[in-house]
């Protein structure tokens, strides 16, 4: 048996062979069972008999290997059993992911079976060694030795070396950036948590992209954990639950973006609970994602809780001011033909703290007027072109609610946030308020001091100051500010 890949078009396949492999497809179902059959079978299409050697295909090089190691003997024989003169099968991968023949069977119900599980579907998230696609413009290339050939759908700008760092998410990418370039597994699994938009998604892209660079052999699926539980309904729907157990618990490499989704998907969980184990016991890394940390996950099983958190849990804290700026100066640096200023960027890293995806697009929002309008960036313009997006944030923050916020946390009264008193249970509340204030709203510093008991802006410069010089020294303290700020912000 040889393992070639073919690539012409296959002959037309006499009516007299057609009827011989319809008989051989019928012991193959009757023999291995429905499930079986429709999982790695009735995908088989026939291309031709030629000398004693029958010609088949299959739509992927994992289907190929499957039928080869389980079913190639019996279905040798079978054929066999249909002409003597058999002595040989030969088992290719369609060019295109697709067989290039039907089978009888599917033209007499007019029309192809349906395909198994998709081992690699174009424009979804799937990265496994599969039937050769174009890589995505601009991607990495992959050494095009061993099994190359992957389809995903990875957002090329979603690189480390694309990722600005601050002290929000150093750790998550000091951790991501460590399991990518790793040889052997080193904790497991990764989990990475925070709020929409802080960037999960581009580590995980990024650490995907880096596996894909440094070892192309090493398999790896990505995919959120919407499409994990789509591909394990329509698996029972078609009875292919076989085919996506091997798919997904044979790789090196599983990743599983926002798995909050299957909160209260219990079928889905206990699937995602076997496949995870599976993959622990062969010593094969696992990377999840979600938007909150394993024992807050909403409608989760509890044993699952449990196993996200095994291994590394690495967070991603809301950004401070440095780090958007820092985002901003590296996107302007890179757009090029258009001047932002500084002091728009600065407008900007003020403004909009939510997201670093709302902040991104916010300066392509700016930059794009510019471009086809003809307008230069200015600090005017900026603040026209984005009223709304302005508008709605001031809507959401404002320095009431982070006062009221604040004291129920601290446990003070609201007065004392306008108050004159100067006792330390009161004027380190006081001076978180002014801090968040200053971060989350575009205020000014002395319209902050107003809002505190009519204060000079040097009064809230320093409070900011000594609440920043705390949150380097003191971890609990740092933590117990970005909580009141994830509570302010959702």
């Amino acid at each position: 048996m040889t393992e070639d890949k073919q690539t012409a078009a296959p002959p037309r396949v006499p009516d007299e062979v057609g009827a011989q492999w319809d008989r051989v497809r019928g012991h193959l179902r009757a023999e291995f069972g429905n499930a079986a059959y429709k999982s790695w079978l009735q995908p088989i299409s026939l291309t031709e008999i030629s000398q004693g050697r029958v010609s088949m295909r299959v739509p992927t090089r994992f289907m190929r290997e499957w039928v080869m190691s389980r079913y190639a003997d019996r279905i040798r024989a079978l054929w066999r059993g249909e002409d003597s003169s058999i002595s040989n099968i030969h088992i290719a991968v369609s060019s295109g992911g697709r067989p290039a023949a039907a089978s009888t069977e599917a033209a007499a119900q007019g029309g192809s079976a349906e395909p198994p599980i998709n081992h690699a579907v174009a424009g979804q998230t799937i990265i496994a060694p599969a039937a050769a696609a174009p890589l995505p413009e601009g991607s990495p290339a992959p050494d095009q030795g061993a099994d190359a050939g992957f389809v995903s759908s990875l957002d090329p700008r979603f690189s480390f070396d694309n990722f600005v760092v601050g002290k929000s998410n150093e750790f998550a990418h000091a951790a991501a950036r460590r399991l990518a370039d790793a040889t052997k597994v080193q904790f497991n699994p990764l989990y990475i948590y925070g709020g929409v938009g802080l960037g999960k998604t581009h580590l995980m892209h990024a650490i995907a992209w880096r596996i894909r660079k440094t070892d192309p052999s090493r398999r790896v699926i990505y995919l959120s954990a919407e499409k994990f539980m789509y591909q394990f309904i329509r698996a029972l729907r078609f009875q292919n639950t076989m085919a996506f157990k091997e798919l997904f618990r044979s790789v090196d490499v599983l990743m599983i973006d926002d798995v909050q989704f299957i909160g209260g998907k219990n079928s889905t969980q206990e699937e995602f609970f076997h496949t995870f184990n599976a993959l622990i016991d062969r010593n094969r890394q696992v990377v999840i994602s979600g938007d909150r940390s394993p024992s807050d996950l909403d409608g989760m099983e509890e044993r699952l809780r449990s196993r996200l958190g095994w291994g590394l849990v690495a967070d991603i804290h809301p950004t401070d001011y440095e780090l958007r700026l820092g985002i901003l100066q590296s996107k302007a640096e890179k757009i090029g033909d258009v001047d932002v200023p500084p002091r728009v960027l600065e407008f900007l890293a003020h403004k909009i703290t939510s997201s670093v995806r709302e902040l991104e697009g916010a300066l392509n929002r700016v930059v794009a007027h510019a471009t086809l309008i003809g307008r230069e960036v200015t600090l005017e313009a900026t603040q026209e072109i984005l009223q709304d997006v302005l508008r709605a944030h001031d809507r959401r923050i404002t320095i009431e609610e982070i006062q009221k916020r604040v004291a129920a946390h601290f446990n003070i009264r609201l007065g004392d946030m306008h108050s004159a008193r100067r006792a330390r249970n009161v004027a380190r509340p006081r001076q978180v308020a002014m801090y968040l204030a200053k971060q989350l709203t575009s205020r000014s510093l002395p319209e902050i001091g107003r809002k505190f008991g009519g204060r000079d802006h040097t009064t809230v410069m320093h409070g900011v100051k000594r609440v920043e010089q705390l949150r380097e020294t003191d971890a609990a303290f740092a933590e117990d500010i970005d909580l009141l700020r994830r509570m302010i912000e959702s």
